[in-house]
């Protein structure tokens, strides 16, 4: 079973993302913030990540950088969800060092591909 971890601040966006996952098979971890994002990565290693850029305490573009620049974790695929659908924002998550990005609301068939396509 592939481990996801999601890395998201809003409570509605988590539980949604979190049970459709769970529904295709998925173990889910969750974190509300960049640094417990970062923590959770470390401590759980998930098979993926899916990481909100707008992040409290560490914002997702600087957790992205920790997790790509640590040995243990640089390995990981990183999607970016982020309410910013400009194309120098699909470019930051990228220099960020994220492998993938989507924008919200959530297109949940594009993402669910997105994810797939990593995990398998």
């Amino acid at each position: 079973m592939y481990k996801i971890l999601l890395v998201e601040d809003n409570e509605m966006n988590r539980d949604m993302l979190s049970r459709r996952l769970v529904r295709k098979g998925y173990q889910v971890v969750m974190a509300s913030d960049g640094l417990q994002g970062i923590e959770m990565a470390k401590s759980e290693s998930p098979n993926l990540i899916l990481m909100d850029m707008s992040l409290p305490v560490i914002d997702g573009w600087d957790a992205t950088r920790e997790l790509k620049a640590a040995e243990g974790t640089n390995h990981i695929p990183i999607i970016a969800l982020t309410a910013h659908a400009m194309a120098s924002d699909r470019d930051k998550a990228f220099e960020a060092g994220c492998d993938d990005f989507d924008t919200k609301p959530i297109e949940w068939n594009r993402l669910l591909e997105k994810i797939q396509s990593f995990l398998t």
